[in-house]
């Protein structure tokens, strides 16, 4: 199909133009007809006088949202939005919509006039509009940003089972598949496997792919699927190093995405501001800010850390350190002079904890240790402890929500607003 994109109209002013799209506004002034037509780049005015006779009569009868072509000559004007517009001589109908919208594609008042349950049930829809499609091209662009980094650093792609014989994390939350000769689960993490790319000697890797968590998700930041980016790498001292990477591959996405899209966004500077668990809990103390977790935040409390450090350093971003072995799985290492405390950290970001890294144990004897610490059987374990007994550099690594950056960079009320299509505990469709 020969057309040009709504963006790169300018470059065709006084030439006879096909321009594609979904109609989205049309009104008429009697002798005179004004039609809005919108693709992914944009949308163009097109007028229609009533001697171009075929397309004025069309116009009676076009429903909204229904996909036309349109020809005509592109013409400068001053009034036009963009400043150009479309004399328009020829339309065809590719698609006609049904004349009665489910919900609204185009707000009078703009944003949301419709409740978010029915929104989601007409997704397809929903993401029609301008600012949900601005959505998921920022997320594309940080993502880009992202495999900059990786590529520039020499990082492999990886990419790693659903199905995995043994929970990753919490077995509370693992979602069970009976298929098998013995019961699968659905990979809460690919964290396992990215350890085992570290024994095969990959040294550094990434990886793009969905996590799946059976937890309640009824929260503006939770779902039962989501997608992650995971990366490792070998030959670390401890975990400031993971940090330190992963400040440098944020900053690296975050000029990218300011760069390409011309968002009014502040780019973190580095070093990222960094607390102790045991700081931030005696910082909030007394603030008055305190919960019933002892060895972790709620969500009162990660926002209100976040809210002094941005207003202490102007920062967006702020490295929790050093959680205590409760709440920390079995392969975090441990700190030597304390062993009741991890090598591992949260990345909190506007209020919401986006990233959960760490130093891995990589001496297989600790590793057992500490598996049975947590009352854990180590015959299940014994395809993942295999990976460390042949040789195993010391490493570490993080998994990110980029669903939640974006939800804070973009300041959307729930992380199912930066999903594609949200799956929660009651939405399985469309």
């Amino acid at each position: 199909m020969q057309r040009v994109q709504i963006k790169y109209l300018k470059e065709y002013v006084g030439k006879k133009t096909t321009v594609c799209g979904w109609v989205q506004t049309i009104r008429d002034q009697g002798s005179i007809k004004f039609l809005i037509l919108r693709d992914v780049t944009g949308t163009i005015q097109a007028v229609v006088l009533k001697s171009a006779v075929e397309a004025f009569e069309f116009l009676k009868d076009v429903s909204l949202e229904s996909v036309v072509c349109i020809e005509g000559m592109v013409k400068e004007e001053k009034q036009a939005p963009g400043g150009i517009e479309i004399a328009l001589e020829k339309i065809s109908l590719l698609s006609k919509s049904y004349p009665e919208l489910p919900i609204p594609v185009m707000s009078e008042k703009g944003g949301d006039e419709t409740e978010q349950t029915k929104r989601f049930d007409w997704r397809w829809l929903d993401l029609r509009k301008e600012e949900k499609l601005q959505i998921f091209k920022v997320w594309t662009e940080l993502e880009k940003g992202v495999r900059k980094f990786f590529d520039e650093e020499g990082y492999i792609q990886i990419y790693t089972p659903s199905l995995m014989s043994t929970a990753s994390e919490s077995g509370a939350e693992a979602f069970e598949v009976n298929y098998f000769e013995k019961s699968a689960y659905l990979a809460q993490s690919p964290q396992f496997y990215k350890q085992m790319a570290m024994a095969s000697g990959f040294e550094k890797v990434f990886m793009v792919g969905p996590v799946y968590r059976a937890e309640p998700s009824y929260t503006t930041r939770h779902l039962t699927e989501f997608t992650g980016w995971d990366f490792e790498f070998s030959f670390i001292d401890s975990h400031y190093d993971v940090m330190a990477e992963e400040e440098r591959m944020l900053t690296t996405a975050f000029e990218h995405v300011k760069e390409t899209l011309g968002l009014n966004m502040a780019v973190p500077s580095i070093p990222f501001p960094k607390l102790s668990m045991a700081e931030a809990k005696e910082r909030l103390k007394k603030a008055g800010v305190i919960s019933d977790k002892v060895n972790d935040l709620s969500p009162e409390e990660e926002k209100e850390i976040c809210r002094m450090v941005k207003e202490e350093t102007g920062h967006d971003f702020v490295f929790i350190t050093d959680y205590s072995i409760d709440v920390r799985p079995f392969y975090h290492m441990r700190h030597g002079k304390n062993n009741e405390l991890t090598k591992s950290f949260d990345l909190l970001y506007k209020g919401v904890e986006v990233t959960t890294g760490a130093q891995r144990e990589h001496r297989v004897e600790i590793l057992e240790k500490q598996a049975l610490d947590k009352g854990m059987n180590l015959a299940s374990l014994d395809f993942y402890l295999n990976f460390f007994r042949y040789g195993c550099p010391p490493h570490g690594g993080v998994g990110i929500g980029p669903g939640r950056l974006i939800m804070k960079l973009l300041d959307l009320p729930s992380v199912k607003e930066a999903t594609f299509l949200p799956r929660d505990v009651k939405r399985l469709t469309p």
